[in-house]
């Protein structure tokens, strides 16, 4: 499918009606990048409990949580997941926000679209009073751990994410925030 022009690109806040697919796009994703060897029951499981529209309906429905949505001609192909308020013991900051999560197709990437969703999720951030934008993101993702680097992104450590039993080693990256005007 050839691609579009990038000004047919748009970005919203998400609502109730897009956890379809948000839902279906995080588990795209998700199987792209850790999947690499496969399926096994605790990736599947994983994926469908965490990100089954049930499960992101009510992420859209949780206090302090943002999704800002990239369409292009109406179909959905990349999102950021924010957290106002999310803590870590990482991150030393009174009003932190995550970015819990930054996913886009593949085929997307490479083109800027993941710099302009970054920088739409930290302003809407700052917009929320947050002082401060972290994230994680798995060693196993080079790409992601230097694309977060050049974004302005310091590393402050190491961290575990962990599903189903399993424990992956994860980099912790945090940016403090300049005083932005709203999305």
């Amino acid at each position: 499918m050839p691609s579009l022009p990038s000004h047919e690109l748009s970005l919203r806040i998400a609502t109730e009606a897009d956890a379809l697919c948000i839902g279906v796009l995080a588990m795209q994703v998700f199987l792209e990048t850790y999947a690499t060897e496969g399926i096994r029951p605790s990736i599947a499981r994983e994926v469908l409990e965490q990100l089954s529209t049930p499960a992101v309906t009510a992420m859209l429905a949780a206090p302090g949580a943002r999704f800002i949505l990239a369409e292009q001609a109406g179909h959905l192909v990349a999102f950021a997941q924010v957290q106002v308020g999310a803590k870590h013991e990482l991150v030393q900051a009174v009003r932190p926000a995550e970015i819990v999560r930054l996913y886009m197709q593949e085929r997307f990437a490479g083109r800027g679209l993941g710099k302009k969703l970054l920088s739409r999720a930290e302003s809407l951030a700052a917009s929320e009073n947050a002082t401060h934008t972290w994230l994680t993101a798995w060693v196993g993702n080079v790409r992601a751990l230097a694309f977060y680097a050049r974004c302005g992104y310091f590393e402050r450590g190491s961290t575990t994410y962990s599903f189903q039993g399993e424990h992956h080693e994860n980099r912790l990256f945090v940016k403090e925030l300049a005083n932005r005007d709203a999305p």
